[in-house]
């Protein structure tokens, strides 16, 4: 059985507005796609709360198989 090893890439993406929150969707869909294209796979992606639950970023944890 081969053991697949994984390499991982942290994209951060960063919120607009006066007070943060605003997540530019479009934004998100063509990072995803770029990295997708490149091989990479999302894994999990969560947000980073700032004063009274805004969103400061979002941050999308990817992956792929390491080549050999």
């Amino acid at each position: 059985m081969k053991l697949v090893k994984w390499e991982y890439l942290t994209l951060v993406l960063r919120t607009g507005g006066w007070m943060g929150g605003k997540v530019d969707g479009q934004e998100l869909t063509d990072a995803l796609n770029e990295k997708g294209a490149d091989g990479w796979e999302l894994v999990s992606i969560f947000d980073t709360n700032m004063y009274r639950g805004e969103t400061r970023d979002v941050v999308a944890i990817l992956k792929r198989p390491m080549a050999p």
